[in-house]
């Protein structure tokens, strides 16, 4: 009986610091830009894209752009989006119109690290901000973009990433169009801490 009581304790101890970890905020990925600094990195990402699609009309192959994540941060933000997203300035975001959809995305950062893609994610559940942090290898596979992550966190508290693969997986599907890569490009991937984009 004493041991009953004992991991009863054990167990709800447990349960009590998960939760706080998981309602903990985590360390931002990168600080906030000034809006000039977001223009400027908006404009560069502009002229990279423009860098692969001018050679494809002239006929070379095998192009490649590197692009930094505050780069690709920024062309996000500006970007139309079926997710109501922000910059990792914080910029407040759109209500989401369905609230029969998972909880709308308020603000979003990404960072390249080596050759990994790391998102932070910050929604709301029940009136509380959550953080969601995902991490993994950015490739590509018949003309589709393809993630596959190495680690998952809510908040601060790590969530084994064969928990949540195959939800992450089939939501990718569901998306799989908005994954479309241009036909102009043939491979994407984290490298040096730089997103590749490579022209076919």
């Amino acid at each position: 009986m004493k041991i009953y009581r004992i991991a009863r304790w054990v167990v709800l101890v447990a349960l009590v610091g998960a939760v706080f970890l998981a309602l903990r905020k985590p360390d931002a990925l990168s600080r906030p830009e000034a809006d000039s600094d977001r223009a400027a990195h908006k404009q560069s990402f502009d002229a990279k894209v423009q860098q692969l699609e001018d050679a494809r009309r002239q006929g070379e192959s095998g192009t490649t752009v590197r692009l930094t994540s505050e780069e690709v941060s920024s062309a996000l933000a500006s970007a139309p989006s079926p997710l109501p997203t922000s910059s990792s300035a914080g910029v407040e975001a759109r209500p989401a119109a369905d609230t029969t959809q998972l909880p709308s995305v308020q603000q979003t950062q990404l960072a390249f690290v080596n050759d990994v893609l790391r998102g932070q994610f910050l929604t709301q559940l029940s009136g509380k901000d959550v953080y969601v942090s995902v991490a993994g290898h950015l490739g590509s596979k018949d003309g589709y973009v393809t993630f596959a992550p190495t680690e998952f966190k809510i908040g601060d508290l790590t969530v084994p990433v064969w928990l949540v693969n195959d939800a992450l997986q089939k939501k990718l599907a569901e998306q799989r169009e908005q994954l479309k890569l241009p036909e102009f490009v043939g491979d994407v991937r984290v490298e040096n801490g730089e997103l590749v984009i490579t022209e076919k």
